[in-house]
């Protein structure tokens, strides 16, 4: 079956599309973590200086992160999360979590996070309506875009 020129519109593309970029999210990780300023990132994200700072040109203008000068002479920045950053550390908990328990099966795991009430972190995605935790089986998808559906674009 041939590409479709015109993809499935997309939330989870259109989020991909700003936070997707290699190294990205590994930005977020560490500007969250207060680790803001450039050469922290280097250093604890390994990324070449280049690309680097591309992101983070990419993340200040899409609104994740801001851009505050710490340094006049040299002149020199720091990162820090905007209220859109900070909206994604929850998948980025997420993603932690996920890594721990089917990469790394629980072993030699190389960061906890304690939470407000003093035990680690585990995060669990619940339904705000019920508060239930969400289950692939529990879920129905309602394509909102006219002229697809769930299996793809309908005929024209």
């Amino acid at each position: 079956m041939a590409a479709t020129k015109d993809p499935r519109p997309c939330s989870i593309a259109d989020a991909l599309a700003v936070v997707g970029e290699k190294y990205s999210l590994l930005v977020l990780r560490e500007v969250c973590l207060g680790n803001g300023r450039f050469d922290q990132l280097v250093r604890n994200i390994g990324a070449p200086r280049d690309i680097l700072a591309a992101r983070l040109r990419r993340l200040v203008e899409v609104g994740i992160l801001s851009k505050r000068l710490y340094s006049e002479r040299p002149q020199r920045f720091e990162y820090r999360p905007t209220q859109a950053g900070l909206e994604l550390e929850p998948v980025l908990m997420t993603l932690k979590e996920w890594g721990d328990r089917h990469l790394r099966k629980g072993i030699d795991l190389p960061m906890t996070v304690e939470h407000v009430c003093g035990n680690e972190l585990v995060p669990q995605v619940t339904c705000r309506a019920c508060g239930e935790p969400v289950r692939h089986e529990d879920l129905t998808a309602h394509p909102q875009v006219p002229g697809w559906t769930v299996t793809g674009p309908t005929a024209a």
